[in-house]
């Protein structure tokens, strides 16, 4: 069987969003709605199994999540696809088969790294780390590759369906590399371009989240961290190879050792047949593991709902994942600015009298919402144990 791969995502308009129940349109209905969303008790599995999943949620969360943290999204207001109307993800085929697009992709990554490197999880993925200390969630979904999940909330088990950016993988022998190590070699190999990053960081091109101020200054970030320079040399830019396949070249498919050779300064060589490297992250149109994708559908099947975070679920990997949890009859939320993909169709059947507890569509900020409903889950706790303390006392003093 053929293992799902990374689809072009969806760049078709969405509609605005339905939002469900109907006073969720103010940050304080929205807080009201989601808290009882994430406390309602589990629905029966739609299988026919009488046996309930546990009342627990399952988050999918995507690039609208990060912006807080100071990194662009996709589709929001001041989303790549919003601002850049030409641009386009490198393609797995491409980056393994070119060189020349490799030089490329590593030049616009090098600039782009310092912006993510020096980025931090915001209120949104602390109030998720309080949200599973409650044990309201029991997983987490992300398509994002920033890290910023495990980061957080290292003890809430978290997908991370698309990869990360803070390693690289090699192509051929699969040993892994640390991005940190990997950015310090470039630097090492293109002092130029390690001396014009100096420049913009000292400019304060790279500290702005503001788009203007960014293409004032000919720079513009992506969500992949990277940074799109018009016109820039790439041709000249030098990335290395792997070192395990430097040190011991792997073979080929056909049986014979792989070639890897580098220049004087240790830059990887067109003659090479191996020791490329790659970002650990899923390329448009590169397979996701078949362990990842699995790990997902386990993640959806164990919960007891889903609540889609920052994310309009473009991509094909994580519209599947919310589709899978509407054919199981489990209730789905959806946190996210503007529209998403299929929403009509997630919230159809959804009785009138909803208060929540069955599905809520919200369009609210996700780092200002979340820390307000976890702070109300976690007075509602403490009321009920004050509440069952003293119920306990009074029937102890009537005995």
């Amino acid at each position: 069987m053929q293992k799902p791969f990374m689809r072009i995502p969806y760049t078709g308009p969405l509609p605005p969003p339905i939002i469900i129940p109907r006073n969720a349109n103010t940050p304080a209905g929205a807080i009201y709605a989601l808290t009882n969303f994430l406390s309602a008790p589990a629905l029966a599995k739609g299988n026919g199994d009488p046996k309930s999943r546990a009342a627990q949620t399952v988050l999918l969360t995507g690039a609208g999540m990060s912006v807080a943290s100071g990194l662009a999204d996709y589709r929001g207001t001041n989303g790549t696809y919003t601002l850049n109307k030409t641009y386009r993800p490198i393609y797995y085929n491409e980056f393994i088969s070119n060189h020349e697009a490799r030089k490329r992709y590593w030049a616009r990554s090098f600039l782009g790294w310092t912006n993510l490197y020096k980025a931090r999880p915001n209120s949104a993925h602390w109030a998720i780390k309080e949200l599973g200390e409650m044990g309201v969630l029991r997983s987490v979904i992300t398509q994002n590759v920033d890290s910023f999940h495990p980061m957080a909330h290292p003890d809430l088990p978290t997908v991370e369906l698309h990869g990360y950016l803070r390693s690289l993988v090699c192509i051929q022998c699969h040993n892994h590399l640390s991005r940190s190590e990997f950015q310090k070699s470039l630097a090492s190999l293109n002092p130029a371009w390690a001396a014009f990053l100096a420049e913009m960081l000292e400019a304060g091109a790279l500290d702005t989240e503001n788009p203007d101020e960014r293409r004032k200054k000919g720079l513009k970030t992506n969500p992949d961290g990277d940074v799109d320079l018009p016109d820039a040399p790439y041709t000249t830019f030098r990335y290395p190879a792997c070192p395990t396949c430097l040190e011991s070249p792997p073979l080929l498919a056909n049986g014979t050792a792989a070639k890897v050779e580098v220049d004087a300064d240790g830059a990887w060589s067109s003659s090479s047949t191996a020791g490329i490297l790659k970002p650990a992250v899923v390329m448009f149109g590169e397979s996701i593991a078949a362990r990842i994708k699995a790990a997902a559908e386990e993640a959806i099947d164990g919960a007891s709902r889903v609540l889609v975070i920052g994310s309009s679920l473009a991509t094909y990997s994580a519209w599947r994942l919310v589709k899978r949890a509407k054919e199981r009859n489990m209730p789905i939320g959806v946190l996210n600015l503007g529209g998403v993909r299929g929403e009509e169709n997630f919230f159809a059947d959804l009785k009138s009298e909803n208060r929540g507890e069955l599905g809520i569509r919200c369009s609210q900020s996700a780092d200002k919402l979340l820390p307000a409903v976890a702070s109300q889950l976690q007075r509602s706790r403490t009321e009920r144990a004050e509440h069952s303390q003293s119920h306990i006392e009074v029937h102890s003093k009537l005995r």
